[in-house]
């Protein structure tokens, strides 16, 4: 049996071990925290959205950034301060801009596929995750925004997604809890919603069922790899004072987010992934009259770059931002209040009283799509790099990387069959 080593116990390492492990494979997962999804994959903004499969090389959003650089609560925001890193990655985003329509068709169609397959593991492993298959309504505030996403939406359908406009009284029909005065909206009936980290517990539990040995607290010191194997040196943070303990296995799969970028590097691979921070607040709805005045549509505010999840009968998550500021995990006040602010003027009604603040990295590459399948050598392999969309396209990336080691496999074994 081959064993394979995953690096990274987030959405998508855990998609991708519980992918290998249903094809047979012997898989040993990586993680150095104690719990799978403790990091990005830990209080995202919960939907599954092929509705918001546009990727971000168009003009426009360059343009907003830049305009929006002096302004410390902006929704997209760039620390001016130069690097390579960053420099680097720009480039490669705006020579990404010409493939901004295919790419976004691309996206659509992947994670339209991606949830058939999530809410059939679901399913199977019988996972609670606070699902809501309620649609996504996307709101606009002007004609231009407006305009924009009806363009967009053809760019979806292109992609197998119907998005339908919506007047305001259809949006209020739909969300009568939402407060304020819009032009109108285009809602998703086939999106959904979830809390991820319960969903990536859940499936880490199932494919531990499966075989697959999770091995949590274990950061990895060096990685390795040639023609026929690869090698992991890791220490477990339980072991004090113990020597980091060196494996080999017959592939690696990098599945390590903001991570992927350096141990890219040390198997011979340019990954270039940039971390782009976001943020969250998950209002605890504590009272009867909260509960009643939270929507249970999930929402998409364009103007705002915030999105919505409610998550049970006493949750409500808020997410969204993009901050271009290295690997700093600071949680900011100056960028959490433009979120509650907007709860508070949208929903009148929800107390905000207790707010649970949080800030995660998305792993994001140039051209905003995922890095799937093999590196340069035949035992390395990545699913990584997915920035905004890791929760909504993970289940099919990681049945695209299985696909890749098996057809890997298939060639190694035909290549080394006897002439007859």
């Amino acid at each position: 049996m081959q064993r394979i080593a995953v690096i990274g116990g987030g959405i998508t390492g855990i998609t991708s071990a519980y992918a290998l492990a249903k094809r047979g494979y012997e898989v040993t997962v990586f993680e150095k925290h104690r719990y799978a999804a403790m990091e990005t994959s830990f209080a995202n903004g919960g939907q599954l959205s092929a509705s918001n499969a546009e990727v971000w090389n168009h003009w426009p959003t360059v343009i907003k950034g830049l305009r929006w650089m002096l302004r410390n609560d902006a929704p997209l925001l760039v620390n001016p301060r130069p690097s390579w890193h960053k420099l680097s990655w720009f480039g490669e985003f705006i020579a990404s801009i010409p493939r901004y329509s295919a790419n976004t068709t691309e996206t659509a169609r992947l994670a339209i596929a991606a949830r058939e397959h999530l809410f059939q593991w679901a399913q199977e492993e019988q996972i609670d995750f606070d699902l809501k298959q309620k649609g996504i309504l996307h709101i606009y505030r002007d004609k231009k925004g407006y305009d924009h996403a009806a363009k967009v939406s053809q760019l979806l359908s292109q992609g197998g997604l119907e998005r339908q406009p919506v007047t305001p009284e259809e949006m209020r029909a739909i969300e009568p809890t939402l407060a304020g005065n819009y032009y109108g909206g285009f809602f998703t009936e086939s999106d959904a919603t979830g809390d991820i980290h319960k969903f990536t517990h859940g499936l880490a539990q199932a494919a531990e069922r499966r075989g697959v040995t999770l091995k949590y607290g274990h950061s990895v010191q060096d990685i390795g790899a040639d023609e026929q194997h690869a090698w992991i040196t890791a220490d477990d943070s339980a072991d004090l004072g113990g020597e980091p303990v060196r494996e080999t296995f017959d592939s690696v799969v990098v599945c390590a987010g903001v991570g992927s970028r350096a141990l890219a590097a040390k198997l011979g691979d340019r990954v270039n992934i940039y971390p782009v921070k976001g943020y969250s607040i998950t209002v605890q709805l504590d009272d009867a009259a909260s509960q009643q005045a939270a929507p249970t549509v999930s929402l998409l505010d364009d103007e705002t770059k915030l999105v919505t999840s409610r998550l049970g009968d006493d949750r409500f998550r808020i997410a969204g931002t993009a901050e271009f500021n290295g690997f700093n995990r600071d949680i900011r006040d100056n960028r959490i209040r433009p979120l509650i602010r907007w709860v508070e003027e949208c929903f009148p009604g929800v107390s905000t009283r207790r707010v649970v603040p949080w800030a995660g990295l998305r792993p994001m590459l140039p051209n905003m799509l995922p890095k799937v399948g093999r590196g340069k050598l035949p035992t390395v392999f990545y699913n990584t790099g997915h920035g905004h969309l890791g929760w909504t396209l993970s289940a099919v990336t990681a049945d695209m990387l299985a696909d890749a080691v098996e057809d890997k496999n298939a060639r190694t074994q035909q290549a080394t069959q006897p002439l007859t």
